[in-house]
């Protein structure tokens, strides 16, 4: 009884077909979704690249004239790519690593000197890569800052915060090591008031002596690869939501081909011999003959 029931119905009713329709407005749906999320990449990239752009574009200014004592987070996100600059001497023994980071495709770290400032404040200053070792103080003593009173240009960041499941630094001691520019977490170890930006150093004088840390690049500005990222998802979208159904009706006229009886073609009857009459009609006469 439920057989017949079920193939009675539509074949794009049974579970089967069913389940193929789930799975196909499911993965239309993703595939849209991921399509739109590149699309938001795509604006969070312009607006950081007009950003770049505009604030890089102004008159470097001292540090203490750009960012304000006390600066909340929107005013530090507003001065992000601020261009400033800081006269002041290097806190050497102060020098943290942080690791994982690479410069051309080679492992290293970025080495983060505190520069004292005329008033006692210090500057976190990114001075730049150095190549990876396996003992840490090699890298601290190759980066080793010249003592004496410089002055420095260089780009406004905010510290840099942990995102999702990103690596942790302990919560308490003093690290010549950590995962990023945290600055409330260089602050717990280091005794005098930092900025809440910190500088990527982009110019020296006098210059530095020796060829390690390596000057950063500038922020990148370019918009990467989320259009042409975007552009296939919509397409595998619109490749599911138009072949499914060229699928289903390829199906129903095969269907339709399959259900119609073949079509036999009739042949004459054959002659039926009695073998008794060898060969003869009923009346004794060759098959075939008659009187």
């Amino acid at each position: 009884m439920g057989h017949s029931a079920t193939s009675s119905r539509p074949f794009w009713l049974q579970p089967k077909w069913v389940v193929g329709h789930v799975l196909v407005i499911v993965l239309v749906v993703l595939f849209v979704n991921f399509g739109l999320w590149q699309l938001e990449r795509l604006d969070e990239k312009r607006e950081r690249n007009a950003a770049i752009a505009a604030r890089s574009s102004a008159p470097v200014q001292p540090v203490d004239e750009v960012v304000p004592a006390g600066a909340t987070p929107p005013e530090i996100e507003g001065l992000v790519y601020r261009r400033a600059s800081a006269r002041g001497t290097w806190d050497a023994g102060a020098s943290v690593l942080v690791r994982s980071r690479s410069l051309g495709g080679r492992p290293g770290f970025h080495v983060l000197t505190p520069l004292v400032t005329g008033d006692g404040t210090a500057l976190m200053v990114n001075r730049g890569f150095a190549p990876f070792t396996q003992d840490p103080e090699e890298a601290l003593a190759a980066t080793q800052p010249e003592p004496g009173r410089v002055e420095v240009t260089g780009i406004l960041l905010a510290s840099q915060q942990r995102e999702g499941i990103g690596p942790t630094d302990p919560a308490e001691g003093v690290l010549t090591q950590v995962a990023r520019a945290d600055l409330g977490r260089l602050q717990q170890q280091y005794g005098r008031n930092l900025y809440p930006m910190y500088l990527q150093l982009t110019s020296q004088s006098p210059p530095p002596a020796g060829d390690l840390p390596v000057t950063l690049p500038e922020p990148e500005q370019d918009e990467g690869n989320h259009l042409s990222y975007a552009v296939q998802w919509f397409a595998f979208a619109v490749i599911g939501a138009g072949g499914w159904p060229l699928l289903l009706r390829h199906t129903a006229r095969e269907r339709r081909v399959q259900s119609v009886p073949p079509f036999v073609v009739g042949s004459p009857t054959a002659t039926v011999v009695d073998p008794t009459t060898n060969g003869k009609g009923a009346a004794g006469t060759p098959a075939g003959r008659r009187s």
